[in-house]
């Protein structure tokens, strides 16, 4: 692939891989990510689905995927994957495919499966050096069952488990953090309203061997409330106010492929959700909204302060 391929919208491919007419929820953000991250990867991939919203891809016996689709229990998506990549191995040494018939081996969760579940399979295949890109979209719940809380709920969220006059009393699990230190080939963290950034992201991935990571957050009509036609703008607003920060992580240093700026308060992006309204009626929790933009604004002192973390790369083209 050649070097920023992608440097504005005119760039990014025009027509797209993956069917229409899918089962999912109107607005879904992965369902968004996902038709950019296959169309870039191409037919040649096999994608290793674990239980979750994804699933709905598959209404029996067809897929969208021009390519090939296997599903998994939501805890061993990643021991699926093994297989797959060793089976391709396999075959290639004994001569019965060759490199044409070779696959890339893409891993597709939720963060019920990333950031819980799967999480000890996965640490097994970073572990040997799997080559294989895992993909997972972050609808900060289990949106396949109800938007339970997961370990990647927001702190002060509701979900259909955590109801209470704060929300989520637990904070986010940081996954990008977890697989930064086991040290693979690489982690990105993307979201679908930024597609020049994610197809910059996805062409690095792609030119890699090894264990690679596009953790991608996917606005959830259905379970963060909020009208399906606002999507792009709550996956911009997650960005713009810091609540997302897009990053990579390579060869031992992360680098922020977008530093807001102006930033955002943080309630610009809370206040568009249903699942935050109780901060805001019948009254304001001043306290709890100080703490959330308390939280981001720490992140991003601490950015500041790092020359290395602000990186260079330019700012996405979204106009």
């Amino acid at each position: 692939m050649n070097e920023n391929r992608f440097r504005s919208l005119k760039d990014l491919p025009t027509a797209a891989l993956l069917g229409t007419g899918t089962p999912m929820c109107a607005g879904c953000g992965g369902l968004e990510a996902l038709q950019h991250i296959y169309t870039l990867l191409g037919e040649k991939t096999v994608f290793v689905n674990a239980a979750g919203c994804m699933t709905l891809l598959s209404v029996y016996p067809f897929t969208p995927f021009r390519g090939s689709w296997l599903y998994t229990a939501m805890a061993c998506a990643p021991a699926g994957a093994q297989g797959v990549r060793d089976a391709l191995d396999i075959l290639m040494n004994k001569k019965r495919i060759d490199a044409e018939e070779n696959l890339e081996v893409v891993v597709l969760t939720g963060d019920g499966s990333a950031y819980g579940m799967a999480l000890s399979s996965t640490s097994t295949a970073i572990d040997r050096d799997l080559d294989f890109l895992y993909v997972c979209y972050d609808n900060e719940g289990y949106g396949n069952t109800g938007q339970q809380f997961s370990a990647a709920t927001p702190h002060g969220a509701r979900t259909s488990t955590s109801r209470g006059p704060g929300g989520d009393p637990l904070y986010k699990k940081d996954l990008f953090a977890i697989w930064s230190a086991n040290q693979p080939m690489y982690v990105a963290t993307a979201v679908g309203a930024e597609p020049v950034d994610l197809a910059r992201k996805v062409q690095k991935a792609a030119s890699l061997t090894g264990p690679r990571l596009l953790l991608v957050l996917a606005p959830c009509p259905t379970g963060w409330d909020y009208d399906p036609k606002e999507s792009m703008e709550i996956g911009r607003l997650a960005v713009r106010t810091g609540m997302w920060p897009l990053k990579e992580y390579e060869d031992g240093k992360i680098t922020h492929t977008m530093v807001p700026s102006p930033r955002l308060p943080v309630e610009e992006y809370l206040k568009r959700q249903g699942r935050f309204a109780h901060l805001f009626t019948p009254t304001r929790k001043e306290e709890l909204l100080a703490e959330i933009q308390s939280g981001v604004d720490a992140y991003w002192e601490a950015v500041e302060q790092d020359p290395c973390a602000k990186g260079t790369a330019p700012a996405a083209d979204t106009a």
